[in-house]
């Protein structure tokens, strides 16, 4: 495994998104009503769970990147020894605007759905925000190196398999399929969650596409430009926005 990933990065990678699995655990039984209470036996075994599948994510996420061109620049070099002050001071503040600005647009875009979907709009502004809080490490992490360093990198390879650029690189064209794929993926993958706030419908698929692939979109064309130090740091910003400042704002209307 050395030869082919970073080990050391391997392992703060697979770290971090157990972790951040653990702190969206409130989030998650929020989404529940039936008083489901986590024992030692259901901790562990979601512990497990999530070392396996992060494991095989972060694996295969470093070794496809790597092969794309594409990866975590930042914390690469901090592996190696290499200071990187200077690369994190300037790769924060755009990343976050860029966050803040996915953010709000998925927050207007949203407004259409409220009436027809009030359900979601009411759990949102009745969860604590200590809970949302919490579980925005685990969108800014955990679902970071599912769908970009993993998801994206695999469709990118595939698609450099079809066409490449010059100099053997995969060409934007493939990147950007990728990276839209994924968001769409990205959006779908959220249903099943929403499934235990309220029933499927047209519009419930419809929002969940529009509005996580507005954010799948512009996490994958930092994560393709900047690295996913910097899709991380965009994710975790519109995390914030989408599920406490919103909120915040919106029940004072409700």
């Amino acid at each position: 495994m050395k030869n082919l990933i970073n080990r050391r990065l391997f392992f703060v990678l697979l770290i971090a998104c157990v972790i951040a699995s653990m702190l969206v655990i409130p989030y998650s039984l929020a989404l529940t009503s039936n008083g489901v209470e986590i024992t030692a036996i259901i901790l562990l075994l979601t512990v497990a769970q999530n070392l396996v599948l992060f494991a095989a994510a972060v694996f295969f996420g470093l070794l496809l990147s790597k092969r794309i061109g594409m990866g975590l620049p930042i914390l690469q070099n901090v592996m190696e020894g290499k200071n990187q002050t200077k690369e994190l001071k300037s790769m924060v503040p755009p990343s976050v605007c860029w966050g803040v600005l996915a953010g709000v647009l998925i927050a207007l875009l949203a407004i259409p759905f409220n009436e027809l979907i009030p359900e979601l709009q009411f759990f949102e502004t009745s969860v604590p925000a200590w809970k949302t809080f919490l579980a925005s490490f685990y969108g800014g992490i955990a679902e970071e190196v599912l769908l970009r360093l993993f998801l994206v990198s695999l469709l990118v390879w595939i698609t450099s398999k079809i066409k490449k650029a010059k100099g053997g690189f995969p060409t934007d064209a493939g990147v950007w399929v990728s990276i839209i794929l994924a968001a769409v993926i990205f959006g779908l993958g959220h249903l099943p969650a929403t499934a235990q706030i309220t029933a499927l419908t047209g519009a419930v698929v419809i929002r969940a596409i529009v509005l996580n692939g507005v954010g799948g979109i512009i996490f994958g064309r930092l994560y393709w430009k900047r690295g996913l130090e910097s899709a991380m740091t965009a994710h975790f910003s519109a995390d914030i926005v989408i599920h406490i400042i919103t909120p915040w704002i919106a029940s004072f209307f409700l």
